[in-house]
């Protein structure tokens, strides 16, 4: 492809992005699957282009002086803020050369001009961060002082984390793996079985990824699937289990023995989970997909020794790979979403045996999404107390863990990592 035939590409996937609720990387990916002329190389660079845009998006609209802006200024924007090109370079790109976007009209013209010149200084504090102004203030009850670092974190591109496979593979095999390709790999500084990439890489196709010799998953994933402390042996329920990633991390975690039982209430992702499974080696894990009033879960109760409580959440820590989730989500989200954990919390409960543990993570960072709903589940279940998490690291972990509170909290700025919360409930009665 031309370079101006990169950047129309690039104009109509971020034009199908802005059009739409869905998740970003599902349009692009769809985008591209319609259009398999385009090579892998001129694919990543589209790809490039829209991702820096989406990070950029509010100090980008900022600077153009408009709220919405279409694709093709967010774009002439990012070329001149991004790349430093001048506007006359910009006008030259956008020629209406063949396969190429079309010339800029004279208002679009005027709205480009605006991009070199502006004072920065004069940008607001929820452009600069690229925070809805509402969720600024949620942040800043968190962080305090921190509040401004902390989603600065949550703006840069996150590194690749692969998760051993220890069914299959040492992290040593891995890394001498890596190694060998030249992909310069690192291990993670707080999971025992995490190897970090510092760019992305397509690793469909990768014979360790298609041996079952490792999994994509962020090291505060892994983080907390090892916190869940399954033993082999155990009863394990996953009950927001989705495409199986923990679920995968704790059988092996298993070696296999006991039983994993992987929940949730979409068929697409248990279907997906399959040959994860099928890929790792994992045999001690079963899929259920759960229905309202589910009486198979009612004779379940009292019979698992580790209930993980994964609820559907803000996605805040997780920005890093999804910077557009920021613009979809509204105060009445965070509202469903908090009676949502609280059902998911109150539905493992009465699953967890005596002495068992319940388990609840999210990859969110707002408090109420987080130590709000365990001390609300508290109040309703006096048979259960939580476990400082400072304990449970040090039974499962050696390095040394990054908390002294009861609960884990993980951002990029503080441990390089999605942001993750994690609370350990014991029953007691």
């Amino acid at each position: 492809m031309t370079p101006a035939a990169r950047l129309q590409s690039a104009i109509e996937v971020l034009d199908e992005v802005l059009a739409t609720d869905r998740a970003a990387d599902g349009v692009i990916s769809n985008y591209f699957r319609n259009r398999r002329f385009i090579g892998s190389g001129d694919r990543r660079m589209v790809s490039d282009m829209v991702w820096r845009v989406l990070r950029h998006r509010a100090r980008l609209a900022w600077s153009l002086g408009a709220d919405h802006p279409s694709g093709r200024l967010f774009i002439a924007a990012n070329l001149i803020r991004g790349e430093g090109k001048s506007t006359d370079a910009v006008a030259g790109l956008y020629s209406g050369a063949k396969f190429g976007p079309s010339p800029l009209a004279a208002f679009e013209k005027r709205m480009v001009d605006k991009v070199g010149p502006r004072d920065d200084s004069a940008m607001p504090r929820e452009v600069k961060l690229e925070c809805p102004w509402w969720l600024l203030v949620k942040f800043d009850a968190a962080f305090g002082a921190a509040a401004d670092a902390e989603i600065a974190a949550l703006d840069a591109e996150a590194p690749l984390d692969l998760r051993v496979n220890t069914l299959k593979a040492t992290r040593e095999q891995v890394v001498a793996l890596l190694k060998d390709e030249d992909r310069a790999p690192s291990l993670t500084a707080h999971s025992p079985l995490g190897v970090r990439l510092p760019a992305r890489i397509s690793l469909g196709d990768h014979a360790g990824f298609r041996d079952g010799l490792f999994e994509v998953q962020d090291e505060a994933s892994q983080l907390c699937a090892q916190l869940v402390d399954a033993k082999p042996g155990f009863k394990v329920m996953d009950l927001c289990a989705g495409a199986g990633g923990k679920t995968l991390a704790i059988a092996a975690v298993m070696q296999n023995k006991g039983h994993v039982t992987a929940c949730d209430v979409s068929v697409g992702r248990l279907e997906r989970s399959k040959l994860r499974l099928r890929r790792a080696g994992v045999h001690n894990a079963t899929l259920r997909v759960l229905e309202d009033n589910d009486k198979w879960m009612k004779r379940q109760a009292g019979t698992y020794d580790r209930v993980l409580v994964d609820a559907p959440c803000s996605g805040t820590g997780a920005w890093r790979r999804n910077p557009d989730a920021r613009w979809h989500l509204k105060p009445e989200n965070l509202d469903n979403l908090r009676a949502t954990q609280d059902s998911v919390l109150d539905q493992g409960a009465p699953l967890v045996k005596l002495g068992g543990r319940l388990i609840y993570a999210t990859c969110s960072l707002l408090p109420e999404e987080n130590t709000e709903r365990v001390e609300a589940f508290l109040a309703r279940n006096a048979d259960f107390k939580v476990l400082p998490i400072t304990d449970v690291w040090s039974s499962v972990l050696s390095a040394p863990c990054p908390t002294s509170d009861n609960f884990l909290t993980l951002t990029p700025h503080r441990t390089g990592t999605d942001g993750f919360f994690v609370a350990v409930m014991e029953r007691t009665a």
